[in-house]
């Protein structure tokens, strides 16, 4: 198979995955499948919608905003575990979508530090587990030592909970799960544990190498298609670069440290009181209808059929693009202040049963 890195640079990032090429689904109708249990969401894709001139001014803004502090994280990550390389060698493995910008960022950012660094994007699933096609490639490739996963951030923890019970099959591997942002203490290792807005989660394909979320498939690497119809609105490798520059004018910062075990169990008892409170609060007895942090919430609205988005403060200019895309569509919002705990949003799928 030839290298494929979608609109990133090949010295970036190796995506290990299936190019396929499959009908969409009407996200009205992706939504009853899923709930009704008739298709699992990794067995369909819906045709990425183009960001509107207002949603890309927004996330232009977010960038402005938050380029810095991106930079600062990800030389805090890099710092903390540039120590840890294998005679100076490292795998990154990132998880596709969110954990891509992050892993090349993280990349670079080693390689300043004179780390010697490979980089693979992979699948994981919620419910389906990591692509193991895709891991046994890299473990032929590199010895288990030097791997660590990278993802995005942490909503509930799902993804982190997934990791863990697939690496059960891979007892060489070390679960060092590392994210940006960590708000419900689940990862190896964060940056912080603030729901902030990070630039790239408030754009999709266009901001994660122009291709789809993943697709289970029956064999082989997982699959996934690309966005070319996205191509001339593509800031993929452009957001790299902005970051890449920032990192480069960096004084040498802080290492970030893993949580302590009280600092972990603190941040999962108050998401989970968050979790149980808008269950509740609402009637949901299918938790993966819940959504929270600023990234989910606003990547909730832009692919799935929302219910209603809640957000902590309507003057948080933080949520700004979440409540114009909520107000575009036609989604009820709601102030719910401290209820909302760590998290600063939350986006509620609307019940297809």
């Amino acid at each position: 198979m030839s290298h494929f890195s979608g609109s990133y640079l090949a010295d970036d990032v190796e995506f290990l995955l299936q190019v396929l090429t499959i009908p969409t689904v009407d996200v009205l109708e992706k939504e009853r499948l899923i709930q009704t249990g008739q298709k699992h969401y990794s067995q369909m894709l819906s045709e990425e919608p183009r960001p509107s001139a207002l949603h890309q001014q927004l996330y232009q803004h977010a960038l402005s905003n938050g380029a810095l502090r991106f930079a600062q994280a990800i030389q805090s990550l890099a710092l903390a575990i540039a120590p840890l390389a294998i005679t100076q060698q490292m795998c990154l493995v990132s998880f596709v979508r969110a954990g891509l910008p992050i892993a090349i960022a993280l990349k670079r950012a080693l390689q300043r530090l004179g780390v010697s660094v490979s980089h693979y994007g992979l699948s994981i699933i919620r419910d389906k587990g990591l692509d193991s096609t895709a891991l046994d490639d890299v473990l032929a490739r590199h010895p288990a030592e030097s791997v660590f996963f990278v993802d995005g951030w942490t909503g509930k923890g799902a993804i982190a909970q997934e990791l863990a019970r697939s690496l059960l099959a891979y007892p060489q591997l070390q679960n060092r799960l590392i994210t940006l942002a960590d708000p419900c203490g689940k990862a190896w290792l964060a940056a912080s544990a603030d729901d902030w807005l990070i630039p790239s989660g408030v754009l999709g394909a266009t901001v994660s190498g122009l291709v789809s979320r993943s697709v289970l498939t029956e064999q082989g690497f997982h699959g996934c298609m690309p966005c070319l119809h996205l191509a001339d609105v593509d800031v993929s490798q452009d957001f790299i670069e902005h970051i890449d520059q920032q990192l480069a004018q960096l004084p040498t910062g802080i290492a970030a440290q893993p949580w302590t075990t009280a600092q972990a169990q603190q941040l999962q008892q108050q998401s989970q009181t968050v979790i149980d409170y808008f269950a509740h609060q609402y009637a949901v007895t299918n938790i993966n209808r819940i959504k929270v942090g600023i990234a989910e919430a606003t990547r909730a609205v832009m692919r799935r059929v929302p219910e209603k988005v809640l957000v902590r403060s309507y003057q948080d200019r933080d949520v700004a693009l979440l409540l114009y895309l909520a107000k575009q569509t036609g989604v009820e919002i709601e102030e719910a202040g401290q209820d909302l705990g760590q998290y600063r949003a939350l986006t509620l799928i609307r019940s297809m049963r």
